[in-house]
């Protein structure tokens, strides 16, 4: 349960990067990973345009130096004064050039901005605004962002793209398909809902589009005019799958990621919002795969890149999420995180015990959790379930772990080494 005990991955984790004033890109047990990490992205992009400003806040330079009102509402925007000439790559693009080459690549109708930003400026480009092709309006996100892999070298689009649900787990996707293209690319397209249980019918479909050498491109849609607060405008987002497809691997982009300067494409990876010395995803799992009680089939599984990890159990009465949080650097929280009734060891750690029902929805769910925080600040949560995902109904009465399971593997001393 990401970041906080009251708290998953579609919430306070993908959050955490949300408040993060610079937040690159942006997971639940089960098949709602995918859904976890697809918010992610599409909360960062809305915190994207939310630190670069209202439409209204943004002014460009068009040829000649001439003052722009923002997007003058013409069917293709005037060029930046870096884009114009020669032919030549630009160096750079403002936030009017990432509008024009959208608005380039969609089909028929209106795009009407309400945000945007080039490559210039301290966050990433991007495009946000509403899509009209004559059914309705819908909003549209476009986010670009360099990926780096550790070694300097190629990235490995097929882990870094967004994962679709493992087979045979429950989705919370109407369709997910992740493919190979000819250049090496991996793109993963979806299509699903703004919330995971539906409790509105605002559907979010996506792409999102990994190459080689670390281009990141992720597009999301909506068939409302904003991804909340409004009411649904039609009955699916404007952009078929094909569409989404096509725009997501559009070579245009790839350019203007090239144009970002250095310190841009030595970003963090998508998702990482780590503190220093925070506990890679795969190790967390597979720490926690050495700390599961014998017996226990492992039916599902899963990671973000730092400081999270799941196992869905099966213990043959049901599927159990099982779901774990490892954070450095916590210290200073420890009075908020820790009441009165919270217990402290010899050693100084703190040990808070919860049992309640779940947060999210699922009928009958209960949620199990035991939380620790040593003195080095190294803060360990974990949580069960009587459910293989939190807004699902509850396939057990219980979870499989205990509560003295779940205590034994958050003091385990594994989660203080670097290694297994």
């Amino acid at each position: 349960m990401p970041v906080d005990q009251h708290s998953d991955p579609f919430e306070e984790q993908l959050t955490a990067a949300l408040h993060e004033a610079g937040g690159a890109f942006d997971s639940p047990g089960g098949a709602l990973v995918a859904a976890g990490q697809a918010r992610g992205r599409r909360m960062r992009l809305r915190r994207r345009a939310a630190v670069a400003g209202g439409a209204a806040g943004l002014a460009l330079v068009g040829v000649g130096g001439a003052l722009l009102t923002p997007w003058d509402g013409a069917s293709t925007a005037k060029p930046s004064s870096l884009a114009a000439g020669g032919g030549a790559a630009p160096k750079a693009y403002s936030a009017d050039d990432v509008v024009r080459t959208l608005r380039k690549l969609l089909p028929q109708g209106k795009f009407t901005p309400s945000d945007a930003r080039g490559t210039g400026g301290d966050l990433p480009p991007l495009a946000v605004g509403a899509f009209d092709d004559g059914k309705g309006a819908g909003s549209l996100s476009v986010g670009l962002e360099r990926i780096r892999s550790d070694d300097a070298r190629e990235v490995n689009p097929s882990a870094a793209v967004l994962p679709c649900p493992e087979k045979g787990a429950q989705s919370p996707f109407d369709s997910c398909v992740t493919e190979l293209l000819p250049d090496g690319s991996a793109i993963t397209v979806y299509q699903g809902y703004e919330y995971p249980d539906r409790r509105q019918d605002t559907k979010s479909w996506g792409a999102d589009l990994v190459t080689p050498v670390g281009h990141h491109v992720s597009v999301i849609e909506w068939n409302a005019a904003a991804e909340k607060g409004k009411p649904v405008s039609r009955p699916e987002p404007p952009l078929s799958v094909a569409r989404l497809k096509t725009l997501a691997a559009a070579s245009d982009w790839r350019r203007i990621i090239d144009a970002m300067p250095e310190e841009k494409k030595q970003a963090p990876r998508p998702g990482s919002s780590a503190r220093p010395g925070e506990m890679a995803g795969w190790l967390i799992l597979r720490k926690l795969a050495l700390l599961l009680p014998k017996g226990l089939e492992r039916v599902a599984h899963g990671s973000q890149e730092t400081g999270y990890a799941y196992f869905v159990v099966d213990d043959g009465k049901g599927g159990s999420l099982v779901q774990v949080n490892v954070q450095p650097g916590m210290s200073d929280t420890a009075g908020e995180l820790y009441g009165s009734d919270a217990e402290t060891l010899s050693d100084g750690t703190r040990v808070a015990t919860r049992q309640g029902p779940g947060e999210k929805g699922g009928e009958g769910v209960v949620m199990w959790t035991v939380e620790t925080l040593r003195k080095d600040g190294l803060r360990v949560v974990i949580s069960a379930f009587n459910a293989a995902a939190q807004d699902r109904k509850a396939t057990r009465a219980e979870p499989a772990l205990t509560i003295g399971q779940l205590r034994a593997i958050a003091l385990s001393p594994r989660w203080r080494s670097a290694q297994d």
